[in-house]
């Protein structure tokens, strides 16, 4: 059973990560010069690889692609929208594709926590599915548009999934209540775009300075 009140909720923060996704693997299929099977391929990839992942990370049932219901139908309409737009369009919001990648990680990430806690998985487990559903499908996406995937080298990625699943997993949000469920969400979404915009990145070895 899902958690209490927070049931329609769940299901809508999952039709956002989903749209979200969706249409950004369709934009880089195409900016990528994808086929129109590949840019439908990408898209629905992206959009539903994060919970396949989860799921056989933390061996349990797998929702096949064929199986999402309506979250499918929506993924391919989006995909169908983003795939009849003009050329211009399609660069304008490639390069502008950290937006739409922040709010599929958010809301997937969340998703990903309230997934892991109606399972009875500990902090650990709640933090590594908020973890996965959050990234794998942006890694996937990058990964098959050959591209080195964001969350291995630009700004502050995978730590804010993993921090929606701390604050979910340490028992601080009430996931029964949407308002709380949506404050985190947007709290995630906006921590992702400042670190992207203040430049924030984890400490690496810059081995091209001297």
């Amino acid at each position: 059973m899902r958690i209490g009140g927070a049931i329609m909720a769940w299901d809508i923060m999952n039709m956002i990560a989903v749209m979200a996704f969706a249409f950004s693997g369709a934009i880089v299929a195409m900016s990528e010069r994808y086929d129109f099977f590949g840019t439908y391929m990408l898209g629905i990839a992206t959009a539903f690889a994060g919970g396949i992942i989860r799921n056989i990370a933390l061996d349990v049932p797998v929702v096949h692609v064929w199986e999402q219901g309506i979250f499918f139908y929506v993924a391919v309409t989006i995909i169908t929208i983003a795939y009849f737009f003009p050329k211009s369009w399609v660069m304008f919001m490639d390069r502008w594709n950290v937006y739409t990648d922040a709010v599929g990680l958010s809301a997937f990430a969340v998703g990903g926590a309230m997934f892991a806690l109606e399972q009875g998985f500990p902090l650990g487990g709640v933090m590594f599915a908020s973890l996965l559903t959050g990234v794998g499908g942006g890694i996937t996406r990058d990964v098959l548009a050959q591209r080195r995937p964001m969350v291995l080298h630009q700004e502050i990625y995978a730590v804010w999934a993993m921090g929606a699943g701390f604050v979910a997993g340490m028992g601080w949000l009430d996931l029964d209540s949407v308002i709380q469920m949506y404050g985190l969400f947007i709290v995630i979404l906006c921590l992702r775009l400042l670190s992207f915009h203040m430049g924030w990145h984890l400490r690496f070895r810059d081995f091209y300075r001297m």
